[in-house]
């Protein structure tokens, strides 16, 4: 029987900026409840927001048992907008800007991160920058470095949302600031200057246990990206290549996902 969730809204302040975090919580559990646990905190993808996520928060909320946390990095959802063009260490950089505020703010001590496709190459960052917090990382969709299947997936969504249609239903989740999203996912994946981009250099430095997460088919990364983060990373690390599947997993397969995940995270305080 799933446990009863409760969510909370928070603001956070981020270097002079508003940032937008929703909390989920297990009610009715006896101890140690989740509250108690150490939370997971997710980070959404190129295009994404809290409410992206839809409905997987509230499932991993109830399968793990655990408080579940998502915020809207800068220029993101209901976050402020962001003043300018990302700039290329953007991936690493958010584990001293909106995450460390995050973290800060809502007084988390450990933690646990979920990080979905840039969200995951986030996490990496944040795992290796807040070590000594960071109990356990869970990489779903992420890029390792750029190939030419991430070249081809980006050339083809630049046509794709060349349709308004598109563009309204980017509109939807992140209002006047969709062109920037847009631009801050396309334009800087595809600059010949981020073409050397890796996160051979930032993995080894991860220390905690990893369970990598991708799918035979995401058009925006071969399985070389999941297996690269396996053998790279500094702690244990077990990939997961999900047949039949693409870039979104936990929308595709959200029971196997939240399965995976559970039985990853069982033992763990």
């Amino acid at each position: 029987m799933l446990h009863d969730i409760d969510t909370r809204d928070h603001w956070i302040e981020a270097g002079g900026a508003r940032l937008y975090a929703r909390e989920w919580s297990p009610r009715g559990l006896p101890p140690p409840s989740g509250r108690d646990r150490t939370p997971i905190v997710l980070l959404h993808d190129s295009l994404g927001s809290v409410e992206l996520w839809r409905d997987f928060p509230a499932a991993l909320c109830a399968g793990t048992g655990r408080r579940v946390l998502a915020y809207d990095r800068l220029g993101f959802g209901r976050s402020d907008a962001y003043s300018g063009r990302l700039p290329l260490d953007f991936i690493a950089t958010e584990a001293e800007t909106g995450f460390a505020a995050l973290l800060r703010q809502l007084e988390i001590g450990r933690f646990i991160l979920f990080g979905h496709s840039v969200g995951g190459c986030m996490a990496v960052n944040c795992a290796a920058r807040h070590a000594g917090d960071c109990v356990a990382l869970v990489t779903e969709s992420a890029q390792a470095f750029v190939e030419d299947r991430t070249v081809a997936g980006l050339e083809e969504a630049r046509e794709l949302f060349k349709d308004p249609a598109q563009r309204e239903r980017l509109a939807k989740y992140h209002g006047d600031k969709a062109e920037w999203v847009l631009e801050a996912w396309i334009g800087t994946w595809l600059d010949p200057a981020f073409s050397s981009w890796s996160l051979r250099p930032v993995l080894p430095r991860v220390e905690c246990p990893v369970l990598v997460i991708h799918g035979a088919e995401d058009e925006y990364g071969s399985p070389r990206q999941p297996e690269l983060i396996g053998a790279l990373a500094g702690g244990p690390a077990r990939v997961e290549i999900m047949a039949d599947t693409r870039h979104v997993p936990h929308r595709e397969r959200p029971a196997q996902v939240t399965e995976l995940v559970s039985r990853f995270l069982d033992g763990l305080a």
